[in-house]
């Protein structure tokens, strides 16, 4: 018996670990999609949105949390003279948070 505990154990330690690598992907590609949104909103296209996303993507790895990347993304719109509400940028992070989910979980099928 003590050993289909050790098994269930192990199981879930698994699943655990699964879960938290898939949950960091996940993560990981919100940040570039929605630094791709706001390279849109800042009229930048093609390597120049791919840098800028690259940019935002760095910029969550300041501080735990994104405040960080949110702060660059709305300092930059400022500097730029874009108007998007704070309710929009949440909303473009949730959203990217939800394309990026489904991206992962349709690439593992």
């Amino acid at each position: 018996m003590s050993n289909g505990f050790g098994d269930r154990e192990k199981g879930f330690e698994r699943k655990y670990q699964l879960d938290q690598e898939q949950q960091f992907r996940a993560n990981a590609r919100r940040d570039k999609l929605f630094g791709q949104w706001a390279a849109g909103k800042l009229g930048k296209a093609g390597d120049a949105a791919n840098a800028y996303a690259a940019e935002v993507v760095d910029a969550n790895f300041e501080k735990p949390g994104d405040d960080d990347m949110l702060g660059k993304v709305k300092a930059d719109f400022q500097k730029a003279g874009v108007t998007v509400s704070d309710a929009d940028v949440s909303k473009a992070l949730t959203d990217a948070y939800a394309a990026a989910a489904q991206q992962i979980a349709s690439e593992k099928k």
